[in-house]
């Protein structure tokens, strides 16, 4: 219990808007002592947090943030994978405030719809592969998959395959923090909290070759790694087996790009014992990997897509559920009433910002300069960090990349010496980014980036730049400890 002088004072928080107002001059502490008092943020050290206060963002351009001390950072993570066409893009809080206006709520329950809702279901069915035909909303990722899981259930229940409930995924990859998407996701640190995951979901290995594929070239590892499903649909019972849930490229795990080989054998696998195929596009989907959706880059067809973030570029929160016909014609034809939703289903003014960001996205011609122009010039760009020392492993598809820090490195990638993970190498490298104004993620000692797409070529070699600069002074620093 915080003591009464640590509760907000209506002067105070008067008089921090009215400073940010005026100027772009923002009273930090205050701030900060506002939110070390009140606000607990998401996966977050509480304590370790109010001890060091938190960055306060206050505004954002293109490719840009800028914090309550005016420090300019270059945002490397789109947000948090979401922020596809940038910052600042007016055009979207317009078409925002326009439908407030006009309609700032109504629910889809009872009969109900509305038209932007209407309208962004038509658009997705668009850009979307030709077997979805229908959408499900939600308010975000999570509830997505939290849909998917009802959905999926309901599906084979209403074949007559009352068994049939068990969903397969992969360690470390994540589907969202509520209950049913921590559940299948496999992040041991978010089952070690809250007695998950739930009944009926299985996990296999990730497709990581960095990790896993000593020995084989890419495409033998693609094709093992795939057959760790067959062996878990088998272990189970494929009788009992429902659906296989998966990132196309998984991202919150360390942007694990998979061979080439792997998806289209998940696909057969898939097809030979009757399996549902789930696609997570919450990060890849909306053009990140050069293709509306990662599914048609990796090949693969699946009966239900989830996605969120880039759908309104992380302006408001908006997700869903693409429904492929296999599963809506069974939903719609032998359902009756699905009793699963939310009250922000299909928000008019969600849908409203989802619309103006995808004509954005196609006007500026985000997919196709992904995938044929800057896309092929981050991937290049980014392939020359792996000359620098520290540098074991780099990857990329479209705007995802990421890089190893090793100990010692070696013409074969598993034979580089790694780092112990109490040293925490990662977070030493991404405070030296968060210093010199670049934000990149880390991911134990792997470190990733997924930038706007509305980036450039020019701004493509200022980040690498950043990143070269803050590589070498972590190096700088591990020599110093005695570390490398």
């Amino acid at each position: 219990m915080y003591s009464d002088s640590l509760k907000p004072s209506i002067s105070l928080v008067a008089g921090v808007r009215q400073i940010a107002a005026k100027t772009p001059v923002f009273d930090t502490r205050a701030i900060q002592k506002l939110d070390s008092a009140h606000y607990l943020h998401p996966f977050t050290d509480f304590k370790q947090l109010n001890e060091q206060g938190a960055r306060v963002m206050v505004r954002g351009e293109g490719i840009y943030l800028w914090d309550s001390e005016g420090k300019k950072i270059l945002d490397g993570m789109s947000g948090l994978w979401c922020v596809n066409v940038g910052y600042g893009r007016t055009s979207i809080s317009e078409a925002v405030y326009k439908q407030m206006e006009i309609l700032p709520f109504y629910n889809s329950f009872f009969n109900t719809t509305n038209v932007p809702a209407v309208e962004l279901a038509a658009k997705l069915v668009e850009i979307s592969p030709p077997q979805f035909n229908h959408v499900f909303f939600t308010g975000s990722g999570s509830e997505g998959n939290d849909t998917n899981l009802r959905m999926v259930r309901r599906y084979w229940d209403l074949l007559g395959y009352k068994e049939r409930h068990v969903i397969i995924s992969r360690h470390n990859a994540y589907h969202g923090s509520t209950v049913a998407g921590a559940s299948l996701g496999g992040m041991e640190g978010m089952h070690a909290q809250g007695g998950l995951p739930i009944p009926g979901i299985e996990h296999i290995g990730q497709p990581s070759y960095f990790e896993s594929g000593r020995g084989k070239t890419e495409a033998e590892f693609g094709i093992e790694a795939a057959s760790w499903l067959e062996e878990k649909i088998l272990a189970v019972g494929a009788e009992k087996v429902a659906a296989f849930i998966g990132e196309p490229v998984q991202g919150a795990g360390g942007v694990i790009i998979p061979p080439a080989t792997y998806w289209p054998e998940i696909q057969r696998i898939c097809d030979k014992y009757g399996i549902l195929l789930i696609a997570d596009e919450v990060i890849c989907g909306f053009g990140r990997l050069g293709a509306w959706f990662g599914s048609e880059l990796m090949g693969i067809k699946p009966d239900l897509m989830t996605f969120a973030k880039g759908v309104t570029s992380g302006y408001l929160p908006l997700g869903g559920v693409m429904v492929g016909d296999r599963v809506a014609n069974v939903l719609i034809d032998k359902g009756g009433d699905f009793n699963h939703g939310f009250t922000y289903s299909g928000h008019p003014v969600a849908c409203a910002a989802a619309l103006e960001n995808i004509r954005i996205i196609e006007q500026e011609k985000l997919v196709k300069k992904v995938a044929s122009e800057t896309g092929p010039y981050l991937k290049q760009q980014f392939a020359s960090l792996a000359a620098h020392p520290l540098v074991g492993y780099v990857d990329s598809c479209g705007f995802m990349a990421g890089l190893n820090l090793v100990k010692e490195k070696s013409n074969v990638v598993h034979d580089c010496v790694l780092f112990t993970p109490e040293q925490n190498v990662g977070m030493i490298c991404r405070g030296y980014m968060f210093g010199n104004g670049m934000i990149m993620r880390a991911v134990g000692d792997r470190m990733i980036i997924a930038p706007p797409l509305c980036m450039s070529v020019v701004q493509i070699d200022e980040m690498i730049a950043l990143i070269r600069l803050c590589l070498d002074q972590t190096l700088a620093d591990l020599k110093q400890r005695g570390w490398v």
